[in-house]
């Protein structure tokens, strides 16, 4: 990866203040309204959980539905750039990595979440992650900043935009392949390419 590097701070991430977290003055409606703000923003954490949960389990079918249609992806590692344009071209991407060869594990921690209306949200993430791809002997780790927009259509949220970039990454040549005693993607991953 290039030496020249953004510096990763909400104004570089394109991320805003939201509204103010704090209760309203008002009456019933005020409050009902405050609820559904924390609600909105839990469902948007379970998202974002389930994200996580369904790319490691190669869950394709329910990852397609966090997505908006339209979301735009760019992901920025030690010796990668990931980009796709729309739902389908990210999770066909997506399968292509979770294959019976590989191993994944995801851990998103500490989430920022903005709301900045009844129907729009961003989000910052801390993410730990291994990786593995057994018949390369290839295994990468290390962690990101994730940053993402998040839209809420027919009463949902969806993901309609997710960046990351590495902080850190690990990746090594194995000597030999590794031998899980337990390997779910082994089962449930998809065919690999190669």
């Amino acid at each position: 990866m290039s030496e020249t590097r953004q510096k990763l701070n909400k104004e570089n991430m394109g991320i805003g203040e939201g509204l103010p977290l704090q209760a309203s003055a008002g009456g019933m409606e005020e409050l009902r309204k405050d609820i559904q703000r924390l609600m909105d923003m839990e469902a948007i954490k379970q998202l974002k959980h389930a994200y996580f949960r369904c790319i490691d389990t190669a869950n394709f079918e329910e990852l397609a539905t966090l997505f908006h249609d339209d979301v735009q992806v760019d992901f920025k590692g030690g010796n990668y750039h990931l980009q796709y344009n729309g739902k389908q071209e990210y999770v066909t991407g997506m399968e292509q990595s979770f294959t019976k060869q590989s191993i994944g594990q995801h851990h998103g921690h500490h989430p920022e979440i903005q709301m900045l209306s009844e129907t729009e949200a961003t989000g910052i993430w801390y993410l730990e992650d291994k990786f593995w791809v057994i018949n390369h002997k290839y295994y990468t780790t290390g962690t990101l900043l994730y940053w993402d927009r998040y839209v809420k259509e027919n009463g949902k949220w969806l993901i309609k935009d997710t960046r990351y970039e590495r902080l850190y990454e690990f990746s090594e040549q194995l000597s030999e392949k590794v031998k899980p005693s337990s390997h779910y993607l082994g089962v449930h991953g998809t065919e690999p390419q190669s």
